[in-house]
């Protein structure tokens, strides 16, 4: 075998996402080649990758059919950026996903702690920011209880947890302290939040919006360049019409719509294993095909995930629990969503041709 025969072997490795070849897409490098021993290192954009088992096991697959006797694959990651390189607050994260829902009380921080811990345990660098500057629960949810550390003048060090950078105006009020705010100081409040923490390198930054489409949800869509926003809805008919607004207000503010989370969706029976539909599975999935956007998966009703938050637990770690799985499973389809995003914007700019429609829906230009 020789490096051509090698290459040419490798380009039926296909990604499923991006529907290219591995070679092709220039996530080949490294390539050694002595006589039935091979390696190479295989550069994936993401650590949460869904698909990094199947395209290892295809390389080596093909690869041995074509007569190598061992076969070594070095898995590395580079995760794309999809913020602007050139603004001084938010130059080191590559990516800033948005996590809003219509009204409260559906699972919205739930779902922003625990994709962000899920990412972390991928192996990516991540940061949490609650701005949900009323209603902050992620300390509570996270186990966060040390105050950030000043880095300099006017600059917080976000607080660490987990694996996680995390800024919540909890941390700085003492437990049980009402924010009694006008909407222009948790404007300002947001600001600071984004443009005074150190927040150092970070592939992935989870930003937990409040409930609605008031001043923070503008302030963080106006003020950051988001990669996208996912929304977290329960499948009943009151909260899904809010979740619809919020959605809208995205588009309206040519935010890309990553997906929409069904939160709630049914109970395991303890006993039978049975689902119970509770509120309705399934209504979510139905108004994201009808809205051209991503249905990224639903999430069980799990009692364990109410002991987990108030004790400053995380529900990921408990492997068993069929909320955990969906949790992780979400993450992943986040992660690649996300990759797939940079990839069409890259196209959008030119460097191979096409447009965002194929992948991800976006908002129409004004």
């Amino acid at each position: 075998m020789n490096e051509e025969e090698v290459l040419a072997a490798l380009r039926r490795v296909v990604d499923p996402d991006l529907g290219k070849d591995i070679v092709t897409l220039g996530w080949v490098s490294d390539l050694k080649v002595d006589g039935g021993a091979v390696s190479f290192t295989l550069k994936l954009t993401t650590p949460a990758c869904p698909f990094q088992q199947d395209l290892v096991r295809q390389s080596k697959e093909v690869l041995e059919a074509m007569g190598a006797s061992r076969v070594q694959v070095n898995v590395v990651y580079d995760v794309p950026r999809t913020t602007p390189a050139d603004n001084l607050a938010t130059h080191k994260i590559r990516n800033i996903i948005a996590v809003g829902s219509g009204k409260g009380g559906v699972g919205k921080s739930t779902v922003a702690v625990n994709l962000a811990v899920a990412l972390a345990m991928t192996g990516a660098r991540v940061g949490l920011l609650d701005a949900d500057i009323y209603g902050a629960s992620v300390p509570l949810m996270i186990g966060a209880n040390t105050p950030p550390e000043v880095a300099g003048e006017n600059l917080l060090k976000p607080t660490e947890v987990a694996g996680i950078k995390v800024m919540s105006v909890g941390l700085l009020v003492p437990p049980g302290t009402p924010i009694i705010w006008r909407g222009a100081l948790v404007t300002k409040a947001i600001q600071e939040f984004i443009a005074n923490v150190d927040w150092g390198e970070l592939d992935y930054m989870i930003v937990d919006l409040p409930p609605g489409t008031g001043d923070a949800p503008l302030t963080v869509a106006q003020n950051l360049k988001l990669t996208g926003a996912i929304i977290v809805t329960t499948p009943q008919r009151a909260s899904l019409e809010v979740a619809l607004k919020t959605l809208t207000m995205f588009r309206k503010l040519e935010v890309p719509i990553i997906g929409i989370v069904e939160n709630m969706s049914y109970l395991v029976c303890p006993h039978c294993g049975r689902e119970i539909d509770v509120f309705g599975k399934g209504s979510v999935e139905t108004v994201a095909r009808h809205m051209q956007v991503p249905f990224l998966g639903s999430i069980p009703i799990d009692p364990r995930l109410r002991e987990a938050e108030d004790n400053g637990e995380l529900l990921v770690d408990f492997q068993d629990s069929p909320a955990a799985k969906a949790l992780m499973d979400i993450a992943r389809r986040v992660a690649s969503k996300v990759s797939l995003l940079a990839y069409s914007r890259k196209k959008e700019e030119g460097e191979e041709g096409g447009g965002l429609s194929a992948f991800l829906p976006m908002p129409p230009k004004r």
